[in-house]
């Protein structure tokens, strides 16, 4: 079966397999087209060739973090929504550093409600 073109294409990153499954078959339940993937290394890998409408992604996984993989993903597609979270409240600090050099990402702790999820990704 094909992909719906219509539908927002969404990465859905976070090393945690259980989260990026769930969040992306609530997404795909909601009318988008979510891909899990389990770390920031795949994220920059999958991106150019199915250049997703969102990035939805943890900020600390190992390897390429999720703020690193926003950023080079922003490079490559400039219109990207990006929305980051996290359970660690330290990195609300260093986002705030991140957008004083010109970076907008938004933001969603942990847990992530998926009402939340969908309501941010809808504005």
């Amino acid at each position: 079966m094909p992909a719906d073109s219509t539908k927002p294409k969404v990465l859905v990153a976070d090393d945690e397999h259980v989260i990026a499954d769930t969040l992306a078959m609530i997404l795909n339940k909601n009318g988008f087209e979510a891909h899990a993937v389990y770390s920031g290394d795949k994220v920059l890998e999958m991106a150019p060739t199915l250049r997703p409408d969102m990035l939805v992604s943890d900020i600390h996984m190992p390897g390429v973090n999720g703020i690193e993989a926003a950023i080079r993903i922003r490079e490559l597609l400039p219109d990207i929504k990006i929305l980051l979270f996290s359970g660690h409240a330290a990195y609300a600090g260093y986002l705030e550093k991140i957008r004083a050099k010109g970076y907008e990402f938004d933001f969603l702790a942990k847990p992530v409600h998926p009402d939340d999820l969908i309501s941010r990704l809808n504005t």
